[in-house]
């Protein structure tokens, strides 16, 4: 009797684990199907791409729309632009939000939580109301269509503030208390004591900073009118007629833009899984 009874737990945590398995697949096949039909689809001709019912694949594989594209958007320049812009915020966000989120967290200063709450606050309000402010002050210093324009609303995070912040806080009182004991100060506690230990808190914010800069597409347009100023995700949109769209030149953009973050996600791909992780976790 125990023994049926064990062999039909295995069998129930098996079909379970089936179940569980093909839904995973499902939801996988489901998130990488645009993807799929994105490359096919720049392999298409541009009357295959405008069938009722649409096909899956290209009756004859047609590679011109990569050369077109090349030769439409400067694509050298709108990398350089876009690699530049996630560089300069993961270096702002991460310097400026670990000083910030470590006086939030350890120190006592007047107006503590007043400031914290204005930090909570912008992290709540969606982003669209201070372009018009921020596009007023870089056309007042004459920073439009410019490197610095795409990484200005990116200098302070709040995100990343309150991110750090919340690691911040989980470390023990006792390393800093010990750190003012053996003669540090507050900056020596900051940049020798607890600092390191954020590694893999920042390692998650610099990943997540850059998947907002490369996905990041009303901005530069906003403030870089010029093609050779923008970004792949704001130059690529030039490549929408006005009154038709050659949908295989789109799609064969959008892949060689794809490529840069596809990179990245390869190479860092432990960090991303950590920093998803950490995300969830208590504080």
């Amino acid at each position: 009797m125990t023994g049926t009874t064990i062999s039909k737990g295995i069998k129930s945590k098996r079909r379970g684990k089936i179940i569980v398995h093909a839904i995973l697949i499902l939801g996988s096949f489901i998130m990488i199907f645009p993807f799929v039909w994105m490359i096919l689809t720049s392999l298409k001709s541009l009357s295959e791409t405008l069938l009722i019912p649409p096909t899956l694949f290209p009756s004859t594989v047609i590679w011109d729309s990569y050369p077109e594209v090349l030769r439409t958007l400067p694509f050298d320049k709108l990398y350089i632009n876009t690699l530049l812009l996630m560089f300069w915020r993961i270096v702002c966000a991460t310097i400026f939000s670990s000083m910030a989120g470590f006086a939030f967290a350890k120190l006592e200063f007047p107006g503590k939580k007043f400031f914290f709450f204005i930090v909570l606050t912008q992290l709540m309000l969606p982003s669209q109301i201070f372009i018009l402010p921020q596009y007023l002050m870089l056309s007042s210093m004459n920073q439009l269509n410019s490197i610095f324009a795409l990484v200005f609303p990116g200098l302070v995070s709040a995100f990343g503030t309150f991110f750090l912040r919340q690691f911040y806080m989980s470390l023990p009182n006792d390393l800093s208390e010990a750190a003012l004991l053996d003669g540090c100060n507050t900056g020596q506690t900051f940049l020798r004591i607890l600092m390191p230990l954020t590694k893999t808190a920042m390692m998650a914010l610099a990943v997540f900073t850059a998947l907002f800069a490369y996905s990041d597409m009303m901005w530069p347009l906003i403030v870089n009118m010029q093609v050779d100023k923008m970004t792949l995700s704001a130059g690529i949109s030039n490549l929408q007629g006005q009154h038709s769209t050659k949908y295989p030149i789109m799609m064969a953009g959008s892949t060689l833009a794809m490529l840069p973050m596809l990179g990245l996600y390869l190479v860092f791909q432990r960090q991303f899984i950590e920093g998803i992780a950490l995300t969830g976790t208590k504080a």
